[in-house]
């Protein structure tokens, strides 16, 4: 019994807590405890971080042992050598090690394996997780850094190494079953929280929005590279006579001349700020008061939890026209496009949005409710315990 039990032991590895990193440390970690495995978590242990954890799992906790991702000889900065997840899962005695986010390693990982120098044997075949971002998997013309990546993932995967490895992007995900077959290589959902839904009426009151205007949500930090700067200034473009309003939430960098310009578009009546963290049940109020999502990225090459939590409150988009959001968005019809970076192209697309007949909206509606299939808790969980499940046999 007990040789079963340790077989069926898991480590997730997790040193960070921003951005989507809580939130799918709880999908994680519910699914694996619901699939009946024995877990142990590696957190940033810091008081702070672990406030942001028990805010979002404290249901969970008590049946996990959690052990410090953080190197003993560093106060803030996180470890992620493949020595310390070595050394991580020596100490939690689990018979896998599933990073949450693999790109915390993958770099290092891979430029090393590229030069023959190959992580702890204790790994080998026990290591996996969700790789957000393998670009060099399909890149026109790689950098020498992404060369290295490439050399070094393929001779990790033959090599058996990697298990299992699970892609959130169906296009890359495709070519790494193609380039290896047989290889421990799944495509996993981006998913959205189960009931995802929240009073329409109540959720607008709690954030003192307006009841006759169309509420559009930018939601997540205000980086350069998410756009709410070209939100900004495409709704400071339209008449203040218009309906379109704009709903800001989420933790923002500190940002004056973004700042100032929130608070012209909020002293005139457009716009409501939530300029702090976000907790899991305003999540559901945030969309569930909103009329649409606003996700006008830049150069962003990912897929996109804002996207999948769209779906999941069947909420339209305007988004960025690019790579994997561009392409999800055209398939399933569910809003608009606009060339990344053109503000006077996202200002047209939010006033047609805003004016838009019903039969309109309910097509971008339906569009967002067939792509909320693809990317339900369900799939996610589907997935992520059979590509366990798979990686724990191969080592009975």
């Amino acid at each position: 019994m007990d040789a079963i039990k340790s077989n069926r032991s898991v480590l997730i590895y997790e040193p960070s807590v921003d951005g989507h990193h809580v939130g799918w440390l709880r999908f994680i970690t519910e699914d694996l405890l619901g699939a009946g495995f024995s877990l142990t978590l590696a957190l940033d242990t810091h008081p702070a971080a672990m406030k942001r954890i028990e805010d979002q799992l404290a249901d969970l906790l008590p049946p996990v042992k959690i052990i410090p991702a953080i190197a003993e000889k560093s106060d803030e900065e996180k470890t992620i050598s493949p020595a310390h997840v070595a050394a991580c899962l020596k100490k939690s005695g689990a018979s896998l090690v599933f990073l949450a986010n693999f790109n915390d390693l993958a770099s290092t990982l891979l430029r090393r394996a590229a030069f023959g120098l190959m992580p702890d044997e204790t790994l080998r075949g026990r290591l996996g997780g969700i790789y957000f971002r393998p670009l060099f998997l399909n890149a026109s013309a790689l950098s020498p850094n992404q060369a290295l990546k490439k050399i070094g993932f393929a001779r990790l995967v033959k090599n058996d190494w990697l298990n299992p490895l699970l892609m959130i992007d169906p296009l890359l995900c495709e070519i790494a079953q193609k380039k290896f077959p047989g290889a421990p290589v799944h495509l996993l959902a981006d998913p959205y929280p189960e009931n995802f839904s929240a009073d329409r009426a109540a959720s607008r009151k709690h954030f003192n929005l307006p009841d006759d205007k169309f509420v559009f949500l930018f939601y997540g930090g205000g980086y350069k590279r998410k756009g709410l700067h070209l939100a900004v200034a495409a709704m400071l473009k339209i008449s203040t006579s218009n309906n379109a309003f704009l709903l800001c939430a989420g933790l923002q960098p500190k940002n004056e001349h973004l700042a100032r310009d929130l608070e012209i578009l909020r002293a005139q009546g457009r716009a409501e700020i939530v300029n702090r963290y976000v907790s899991a049940e305003e999540e559901k109020q945030l969309f569930a008061a909103c009329d649409a999502v606003l996700l006008p990225y830049i150069r962003h090459l990912d897929g996109s939890g804002v996207l999948s939590r769209a779906a999941g409150s069947g909420k339209p988009v305007i988004a960025s026209d690019e790579y994997l959001i561009g392409h999800v968005v055209r398939q399933y019809g569910m809003g608009l496009l606009f060339k990344s970076g053109n503000v006077p192209a996202l200002k047209k697309l939010i006033e047609h949005a805003a004016s838009a007949s019903a039969e309109e909206i309910s097509r971008w509606q339906n569009g967002a409710q067939a792509y909320a299939k693809n990317c339900s808790r369900g799939a996610f969980r589907s997935a992520l315990v059979a590509a366990v499940e798979s990686a724990l046999a191969a080592h009975t």
